[in-house]
């Protein structure tokens, strides 16, 4: 109907025309259907549709803009009532959109009620499983600010409850050290082998187990012939080592010392690993139908428990550069004092280090030498930082010339942690003229305790290449030598305080008159 114009016109005639407009205006949100209001358009939703559009505006506090929002968004992408569901806390509403500020119906008489009133005198229903209970609006929002509250408090409390868990797990370690001081019928006769490696809590040595889970470490490593066939050669000639045994792998990587165990006979295996690998390490059992005698567990040795009370054998690759570099010898002891069954065996058992006398000018003038002329200007502060650190390099043979000095021999079944830190003398004996820039150091390892068939390698320059190479340690002042002299000192090799998996070397050279501190990191 057309509205009156406004020339002769009485008010009869505009009621009229309001009347009629107001019938049937209110289109309903999920069907064609048209109300005469707001209201009826509600109660048409509850009623015929089973959607309360008051309960789900204040159930989801919306303010005006979030309702007009809401409505834009129900016109526009017509959802079925069911399909509607609360958004979750810290989660964006399908409504919550700017584009639904835009109006889907020009002049949508829903967009103009006033919900403000909802929110602040309507009561607010909330379901249980049970029932619905019906709340006054001053009570519901009494009640979320005491919800509020308890949330800070709870984050506080974790906070608390984090900060807890440390001092546990250091009560823990500590708790570890005297029960297991109490084992007096270990058959070491020793005390149970922790040191600082041990005391190291599982995020402050987070970075040296992730080192160890990238594959490139472990393809280098299984690539190395001397190490992995030595290895390979010990257990598959030694089977009666194995026979019949349970068998602990300590650090076992991929699990290759396991699976040679395992095919020489052993009843159990347990290979523990705490990087990442070990993921990698239980495809590779089941791919070779191992997993049946082979049990893998994640976790630091000085963390787990073990589905057994002893082993009769320990088997890891726990030598690093230097030998003791790393420190994961500290945890093969740990493993030994712990679990080692009376009469069992740790192999590797028997390792060495050695030192001998480096004359390479070149590399020397390349290194320390440079520093003294750099495009015209002396920067010899700088030679002295290049000799605090040990590097790790394949020293040519051809410019060794010395014989070896033994500085050191470690008894895997025997020896204890504190051992580990020690200082030696050593001479090294001239084998021809020249001058000694530097002293390299080399470990052997051997395989022999109860074997048939013993195995040896050494990671000296004359010997096959391995990924170890050696440890050269260049002097801040060369020294000739003659064809038969010595050079004599000593030399101390302790873990790094903050870091206990480094090494601390310091080199005393007697007649030369100079003492030497290096760091290996």
């Amino acid at each position: 109907m057309d509205c009156p114009s406004l020339e002769g016109s009485d008010d009869s005639d505009w009621e009229e025309c309001d009347d009629d407009e107001s019938e049937g205006s209110v289109l309903c949100l999920f069907c064609m259907e048209e109300l005469v209001s707001a209201e009826d358009v509600f109660q048409h939703c509850n009623t015929e549709h089973q959607f309360n559009v008051q309960k789900f505006v204040i159930k989801n506090n919306l303010d005006m803009y979030g309702y007009i929002k809401f409505i834009n968004y129900i016109r526009s992408e017509k959802p079925p009532p069911t399909g509607i569901s609360e958004s979750p806390p810290g989660t964006e509403a399908p409504w919550d959109s700017d584009q639904y500020l835009q109006p889907v119906l020009q002049d949508d008489p829903l967009l103009f009620y006033d919900v403000e009133e909802w929110t602040n005198q309507a009561p607010v229903t909330m379901e249980t499983e049970e029932s619905d209970i019906t709340l006054p609006s001053q009570q519901y929002r009494a009640l979320l600010e005491r919800l509020h509250q308890a949330e800070a408090r709870s984050e506080v409390t974790e906070g608390q409850l984090h900060d807890a868990l440390k001092d546990i797990d250091r009560l823990r370690q500590t708790a570890k050290t005297f029960i297991l001081s109490d084992q007096s019928k270990d058959q070491h006769a020793l005390q149970p082998s922790h040191g600082a490696v041990a005391q190291l809590r599982e995020d402050e040595d987070a970075a040296y187990f992730s080192s160890y889970s990238h594959f490139s470490i472990h393809m280098d490593m299984l690539q190395d012939k001397v190490r992995t066939e030595s290895y390979r050669d010990f257990i598959t000639t030694n089977q009666h080592l194995f026979k019949d045994k349970v068998v602990l792998d300590v650090g076992c990587g991929t699990g290759i010392l396991s699976m040679f165990a395992a095919r020489a006979g052993a009843s159990q295996v347990i290979a523990v690993d705490q990087s990442e690998i070990i993921y990698k390490a239980m495809d590779i059992v089941r791919e070779n139908n191992l997993n049946h005698v082979i049990k893998l567990i994640k976790g630091r040795v000085e963390d787990i428990q073990l589905p057994v009370e002893k082993v009769d054998v320990i088997i890891s690759e726990w030598m690093g550069y230097f030998l003791l570099f790393e420190s994961m010898l500290d945890t093969v002891l740990y493993a030994r004092d712990r679990w080692l069954a009376p009469g069992g065996s740790v192999y590797p058992d028997r390792c060495t280090i050695s030192l001998i006398a480096i004359g390479d000018t070149k590399m020397h003038s390349n290194r320390v030498a440079f520093w003294d002329d750099v495009y015209g200007f002396k920067m010899t502060c700088m030679r002295s930082d290049v000799t605090k650190e040990g590097s790790v390099e394949e020293i040519d043979p051809e410019t060794v010339m010395s014989e070896p000095s033994l500085i050191k021999m470690v008894d895997c079944c025997s020896v204890s942690v504190a051992e580990l830190d020690f200082t030696a003398d050593f001479s090294l004996k001239a084998t021809r003229d020249g001058t000694c820039t530097g002293i390299g150091g080399y470990f052997d390892i051997v395989f022999e305790k109860d074997c048939t068939n013993k195995v040896y390698f050494s990671t000296a320059p004359n010997c096959m290449k391995t990924h170890w190479k050696q440890t050269l340690f260049l002097l801040e002042k060369p020294v000739d030598m003659k064809q038969g002299d010595l050079l004599s000192g000593k030399i101390s090799v302790k873990k790094n305080k903050k870091d206990p998996r480094a090494l601390v070397i310091r080199i005393e050279i007697a007649n030369a008159g100079q003492v030497l501190d290096f760091q290996l990191q």
